[in-house]
């Protein structure tokens, strides 16, 4: 593996003054993996200080696919939770794992039990989605009952096909898939979830309807593909859907600092033990938990877009997802642009440790208050 520090577009100097400080309603995050066993207490640590809701991932090993096991998940969060955090300030939020199998009755239980909604895998698209969908058409009965209740349709929005070059496969599923699916479901609501390119910007800025909007997550905001391969792989980049070239960080930077309300926070924040990622075959995911705010401000502050972080940490996802959006007077954070050293790695579980985004490595923006 190469040492030193990872190239990044992160400038120090640019945007606001060093001491620049700015408050914001507590942020949700609509993509969170939180894995299980010892790992989701080491996780919890960073992300109840990070966020007041969090949207947890159902690709378990075995998967989250009904409403007992999304309910058993969730109260092993609950029960995961920091000594020191308040139960009451921190939310998750659960889905199911979609499969071709999932019924009707099952997505219906699952809306009287309070589940956001429903993740669509396409079987292989990464980590633990061999159990995902074969065939979306497959899915149509579970569709309407999810459009019925006015759940969610959370997706890994790229194909799987080997013929498929990996940078293209968002934009042939959007081609493919996702436009047949916003036909066939005028009314169901669609999160394509950590959006990649240009094509997906696109396509929900200026052609897909309100019923569908995109997460971005952090590090395809600060990240090309040139820094992860240029000098040396850097596999703690290496991430499903994979970091694209500059034109479309750029085209993910335009939208999320644009105030849309068609673009918020979903970090997909991704933990793997170390040794996992620095393997011949390394595991697909960053780990972001630990700074996700302050990646984020640090984006939006090199834009000169302060004043669009709010919008998209705080309300945008709530708005899409039907839930109570947080104010500063109930829940806030404020972040100081005052530079630290992230960790060179964090506890992971058991006796096992997750090397987090810029360990080692100085960040612009801290976390100086919470309420």
């Amino acid at each position: 593996m190469v040492s030193g520090t990872t190239p990044s577009t992160i400038q120090p100097g640019k945007g606001a003054p060093v001491g620049t400080r700015i408050t914001i309603p507590m942020p949700d995050d609509f993509h969170h993996h939180g894995r299980d066993g010892a790992k989701t207490a080491s996780i919890l640590e960073h992300a109840t200080q990070q966020f007041h809701r969090c949207l947890f991932m159902p690709n378990l090993q075995p998967p989250v696919t009904t409403t007992e096991k999304a309910l058993a998940y969730k109260k092993h969060i609950m029960d995961s939770m920091p000594a020191n955090c308040d139960p009451s300030k921190f939310v998750p939020v659960m889905v199911l794992y979609l499969t071709d199998h999932t019924t009707p009755e099952e997505i219906k239980k699952a809306h009287e039990a309070g589940i956001a909604g429903v993740k669509f895998y396409p079987a292989g698209a990464t980590t633990n989605s061999e159990h995902g969908v074969s065939n979306i058409r497959k899915c149509y009965s579970a569709l309407e009952a999810l459009q019925e209740c006015n759940m969610m349709l959370c997706i890994h929005s790229e194909v799987t096909s080997p013929s498929i070059d990996i940078f293209e496969r968002e934009p042939a599923f959007i081609q493919e898939i996702l436009k047949p699916l916003v036909k066939d479901f005028p009314k169901l609501k669609i999160t394509m979830e950590h959006i990649s390119t240009k094509e997906a910007v696109d396509y929900v800025m200026t052609e897909a309807p309100d019923t569908v909007k995109a997460s971005i997550t952090c590090h395809h905001l600060l990240y090309n593909r040139n820094h992860m391969l240029v000098g040396g792989i850097r596999p703690h980049l290496y991430c499903l859907p994979i970091l694209k070239a500059e034109q479309h960080r750029r085209a993910l930077i335009g939208a999320a600092t644009s105030g849309s309300p068609k673009f918020f926070l979903g970090t997909d924040s991704a933990p793997h033990v170390t040794q996992t990622k620095e393997a011949a075959c390394g595991c697909a995911g960053v780990y972001t938990a630990h700074a996700a705010v302050e990646f984020y401000v640090t984006a939006f502050d090199m834009e000169n877009a302060l004043d669009k972080l709010e919008g998209f940490c705080s309300r945008f996802g709530a708005e899409h997802y039907g839930m109570p959006v947080v104010t500063t007077a109930q829940r806030s954070m404020t972040l100081e642009k005052k530079a630290w050293t992230v960790p060179a790695t964090y506890s992971l579980g058991n006796n096992t440790t997750v090397t987090p985004l810029m360990g080692g490595e100085e960040l612009p923006w801290s976390i100086v208050e919470r309420s």
